[in-house]
């Protein structure tokens, strides 16, 4: 199956499950093709040809997310606060990994809860690929107007504009329609956003990193990494940021999103190891 498969829902009372610690996703095997790889990454600007024929491994992220929703656990309304993606290895186009993941930990926030979900994905030979763990927000409504998700990480950039620059995109509305089918609305459709309390929908986290991770490849060709990605502010469809990193004497130690020198999106990169 491809990420594209899973799309709309309707949150209609009994559908989905209740989030539990300790519930474990039934196994699946998913599939990234190269068609699937160019469009996504064509809505967001981005070449597939920068890959070389592996697979972008920001794409595990909405996987991960899909595996809940696929196990009956809903992402309507959900918003990414924290995720690790670790690329234990590179992940060729096409290539059939087994998807596995359990719910680790619910905490209750002033806001709803927050789902602590590992997630990883494995090869033929039962070892692990990708490593795609999170934590999410799930709003309570009748919390509308209350603010708190729980601890915040200490900032991984203190100041977007002096580091080096690496490519500035411009959103629209039809481009990010045209990569969030992701069976949250809140990336789709205003009215859902606006319900949520945002002007106007905002971008997935698997998609704002895709930047992230595009520009790692192109300038550093890792075979594997560590990335602590951190959401600090949302992303709307209609935004402009820029690509900046700490890459001091070629030591990469963090990349961000930003605009007007506010980090929107950020990431801690760890253990980045290069091709020989």
């Amino acid at each position: 199956m491809a990420e594209e498969q899973t799309n709309q829902q309707s949150e209609q009372p009994g559908e989905w499950k209740v989030p539990e610690e300790g519930f474990e996703f039934e196994p699946d095997t998913i599939v990234v093709t190269q068609e699937h790889q160019v469009e996504k990454l064509a809505a967001c600007g981005l070449q597939d040809s920068t890959f070389d024929g592996f697979v972008d491994a920001s794409f595990y992220i909405g996987l991960g997310i899909h595996a809940g929703i696929k196990n009956g656990i809903s992402a309507q309304g959900n918003v990414n606060m924290l995720q690790n993606l670790i690329q234990h290895r590179p992940v060729r186009l096409g290539e059939a990994l087994t998807v596995k993941g359990y719910i680790k930990k619910i905490t209750e926030v002033p806001r709803g809860v927050t789902v602590d979900t590992e997630v990883w994905f494995e090869g033929e030979d039962g070892k692990r690929a990708v490593s795609a763990p999170r934590r999410s927000l799930k709003p309570d409504p009748r919390k509308k107007n209350a603010r708190g998700a729980g601890d915040r990480p200490a900032p991984v950039v203190e100041a977007p504009g002096r580091l080096e620059r690496f490519g500035q995109y411009q959103l629209t509305p039809e481009a990010v329609k045209s990569y969030s089918e992701e069976g949250n609305s809140i990336h789709y459709e205003m009215e859902a956003a606006n319900r949520a309390g945002f002007r106007a929908p905002i971008i997935g986290g698997g998609m704002g990193v895709h930047y992230l991770v595009h520009t790692l490849m192109r300038h550093c060709k890792p075979q594997s990494f560590e990335l602590s990605v951190y959401f600090r502010r949302p992303i709307f469809w209609d935004d402009e940021f820029t690509v900046a990193a700490d890459s001091t004497s070629g030591a990469w130690r963090a990349i961000c999103l930003f605009r007007e020198d506010k980090v929107l999106t950020e990431a801690k990169i760890e253990n980045l190891v290069t091709a020989k």
